[in-house]
């Protein structure tokens, strides 16, 4: 019998009439392959006490079931039973039954097909075997059938077939073509008569024969991935519902299977699901890959990215230029729809995504398209070592939620500083999670020892928790991530080693979430005052050495030398205080804890010169907001944290003028006559380009009622007019408005009709950026700013 080893590209547990089935689709070096396993029954755990009341509760709503003694106990140390159904059905059903006549049922939220790979710890890759079938022989969409499969896991990076998709259409929905781009195919499908075009168009009649000339593709070029820019709540949201109103199904998967779409009401969200293929959006995967922009639009992220993008910029234009090279040039449509698709392709190429994804799925289990999944990762992780050690996982228990400290913050010390360096402790939380045991099974053994009478088998953490020194996961699965992350960082695996780096540093969010089954506020406090407790001593050792610190922020100190240093002088003190500093802290946790050490604090970076701003309007340090000028040995960075010029709220007038500002300032330059003369071009009109405020709309705009910020009167008076000239409305469901501030208040940028109020960007904009640094070298924004007096 051969064995077959793949990558799972999408999942699936459904009911049959030969009992629950799971479908499992994966990219083999031989092509896509079906793997279809039955004889998995859905299981769940319930009280041993109430095995009886749960058999005559499913006997009631004639349900067969089945319960079976196992050596499984609840955190409550409450022996269990399994109870299993013969259809997923019917176990949905008896587990809310048996809820509502208040009997614990636990685990019956985690799916078929996700239980029978995690409990095989399998994660993305595999390897599987049974009897194989070739489908379709030589025709399109053909691939290998493998029944009455058997998989386990295996170390397997595939080589995925990937397209990006992107349609084109009318303010009204109407499809007028469709691009795709790959490396098997690449072609604009188009509504018109053929004409000549550089770009290669497939022409159709009708939109109908548009949709069937997709579907069509797909079955030849058989795309295991498609990606796109908000490809999932527009693109495929729009073909779903131009399919449906033309009666045709949407049989994109592979097997012709129908594309599943749904759209929860709540919140407008849409999902897709497409058997045998991925779906990845551009702008979730760069979210999860903690990417961040100004603006989230194609066109600003490939500009950004690349340094190219697209030709129409505003929003009106741009559909009206679409609307008339459809009726009139339709071959420049066509290279204006497949260019979108190559950008897209080029970002991900540009940031690795797919790299990322795929490194993602195969060090957690979870699906390639998953937006976020820190719980479902952990989930997948933890459960089956759980199940080992013989506990079944509590359920989820929001409404006893206690929230848990958040990571240290110290008061900081203003002031315009010389040498100041910046120490970090190397992934602080996770290093805190190894050090000190912390783990939801071993709080719960920690809890039955008797620290003070025993302290060789039980770690005190905080609020009442602690931790088994013998029985626990967490420590060593960080462990393995850790010794994988530094092996990948060697290897110049950006991608792997950013993945790791996001799961590590994601376990301490996971366990402080209520979202999370295993939170306990005694996990994340242990963790997060820990994280409290190594910062205030850090510092009081530093400061022991004659040296200041003037701020500190969850894993990080900065340290003030006290005079002027040279480049090579400060890195030489950087790595004498972390030397010290980690000598100190292995001694301490071996003395006082016995305990192995993986803190570690390393030398991070030096700043010849640092500001530390007060708070607006008050003499006192401000916390998450500095500035300073980065020094290597080939080159100096101004750095800005939390200020002006690196927050998307602030205008591009702003950020323009405390960049240069503050270069000034750290440069020991006299910047008066700057400040001046920016203050004047401003007035005069010199940056009116530098003007627009971009905010986004968090609720719908109905939603806005006592308090009206100035993006909703903009974002209103835009719609309003977008209606009286029969345009689409904007912003309704939220978004993100470009306004700006007139002599009558907040304007669109699109329909701005008034003079712009010039004071108003000079009080609110270039004052406080002026104002956080200038009375640091004596001088006053108001003396600057005055109208000068002429001579008489």
């Amino acid at each position: 019998m051969n064995i077959y080893t793949g990558f799972l590209l999408t999942r699936q547990a459904r009911d049959t009439h030969n009992g629950p089935q799971i479908e499992l689709w994966l990219s083999t070096e031989s092509g896509p392959a079906q793997v279809i396993i039955q004889g998995e029954q859905p299981v769940f755990f319930v009280d041993k006490a109430q095995q009886q009341r749960a058999v005559d509760i499913a006997h009631s709503s004639n349900i067969d079931v089945r319960l079976q003694a196992i050596d499984l106990k609840s955190f409550d140390h409450q022996p269990l039973v399994a109870v299993y159904c013969t259809t997923i059905a019917h176990a949905r059903q008896l587990a809310q039954s048996l809820k509502d006549n208040d009997i614990l049922v636990l685990e019956d939220d985690i799916k078929l097909a996700d239980r029978y790979l995690m409990e095989r710890f399998i994660q993305g890759s595999l390897a599987v075997t049974g009897q194989t079938q070739v489908i379709n022989g030589s025709k399109a969409n053909q691939y290998l059938r493998i029944t009455q499969a058997k998989c386990k896991a295996h170390d397997y990076s595939p080589q995925l077939n990937i397209v990006s998709l992107d349609i084109e259409c009318s303010e009204k929905g109407v499809l007028y073509s469709i691009g795709l781009d790959s490396p098997r195919d690449s072609r604009v499908i188009m509504i018109g008569a053929p004409e000549e075009a550089t770009t290669a168009i497939q022409w159709v009649e009708n939109e109908k024969a548009l949709l069937l000339a997709l579907i069509e593709w797909f079955k030849w070029f058989d795309p295991d991935v498609v990606i796109g820019w908000s490809v999932i709540d527009f693109d495929f949201k729009l073909l779903h519902r131009r399919a449906e109103y033309h009666r045709i199904p949407l049989t994109l998967g592979r097997s012709e299977q129908t594309a599943y779409v749904r759209t929860l009401p709540s919140s407008g969200q849409t999902f897709i699901s497409i058997a045998g293929r991925v779906v990845l959006d551009g702008i979730d995967t760069l979210k999860t890959a903690t990417y961040q922009f100004r603006s989230w639009s194609l066109e600003s992220v490939s500009q950004t990215l690349l340094g190219e993008g697209k030709q129409i910029h505003n929003v009106h234009d741009r559909m009206a230029e679409i609307n008339q090279m459809f009726r009139s040039d339709k071959p420049a449509l066509a290279g204006y729809n497949l260019q979108d698709c190559v950008l897209v392709n080029r970002i991900f190429e540009h940031t690795h995504l797919m790299d990322f994804a795929i490194e993602r799925t195969k060090l957690t289990g979870i699906e390639l398209d998953r937006v976020g999944g820190s719980v479902a990762a952990f989930t997948n992780l933890y459960l089956p070592r759980l199940h080992r050690a013989q506990y079944a996982a509590p359920n989820l228990h929001p409404e006893n939620w206690i929230a848990s400290p958040g990571g240290y913050v110290m008061d900081s010390i203003p002031g315009l500083y010389d040498s100041v360096l910046v120490l970090d402790f190397k992934s602080l939380y996770p290093s805190i999670i190894r050090s000190f045991l912390i783990d939801p099974l071993g709080l719960i053994e920690g809890l039955n020892k008797e620290v003070g009478k025993a302290p060789d088998q039980a770690v005190e953490g905080f609020r009442g928790g602690q931790f088994d020194r013998e029985k626990h996961f967490l420590p060593s699965l960080i462990s393995q991530l850790w010794q994988a992350r530094d092996q990948a960082k060697a290897n110049n695996e950006k991608a792997f080693s950013q993945a790791i780096k996001i799961i590590m540093n994601s376990f301490y969010g996971v366990l402080g979430s209520s979202g999370c089954r295993f939170f306990d506020t005694r996990l994340a406090s242990s963790i997060t005052l820990r994280g409290h407790q190594v910062l205030k001593q850090t510092k009081e050792w530093i400061e022991q050495h004659g040296y200041q610190v003037i701020y500190g922020d969850t894993d990080s100190v900065f340290v003030y030398l006290g005079k002027v240093h040279s480049h090579q002088e400060a890195d030489q003190v950087g790595k004498t205080l972390v030397n010290v500093m980690n000598q100190s802290w292995q001694d301490t946790l071996r003395q006082q804890y016995n305990l192995d050490c993986y803190l570690e604090l390393e030398y991070e970076t030096h700043f010849r010169k640092f500001l530390m701003p007060t708070i607006r309007g008050a003499e006192t340090g401000s916390k998450k907001r500095y500035a300073g000028v980065k020094t290597s040995e080939q080159s100096e960075t101004i750095v800005f944290k939390g200020l002006e010029s690196v927050r998307t709220d602030w205008t591009p007038l702003a950020q323009r003028f405390q960049r240069q500002l503050y270069q000034m300032v750290f440069d020991n330059q006299d910047p008066s006559e700057y400040v001046r003369e920016f203050v004047e071009a401003t007035s005069r009109g010199d940056y009116d380009q530098e003007l627009v405020y971009q905010k986004r709309l968090r609720r719908k705009l109905n939603d806005y009622q006592k308090n009206i910020p100035p993006q909703v009167k903009a974002a209103r008076m835009a719609d309003a007019i977008n209606e009286q000239l029969g345009r689409p409305l904007q912003y309704q469901n939220r978004g993100r408005i470009e306004y700006v501030i007139t002599t009558n208040g907040p304007e669109p940028k699109e329909y701005l009709n008034s003079p712009i109020d010039y004071q108003h960007y000079v009080d609110k904009q270039l004052r406080p950026v002026a104002e956080a640094i200038l009375p640091f070298i004596n001088q006053s924004f108001d003396d600057l700013s005055a109208p000068q007096m002429g001579l008489f």
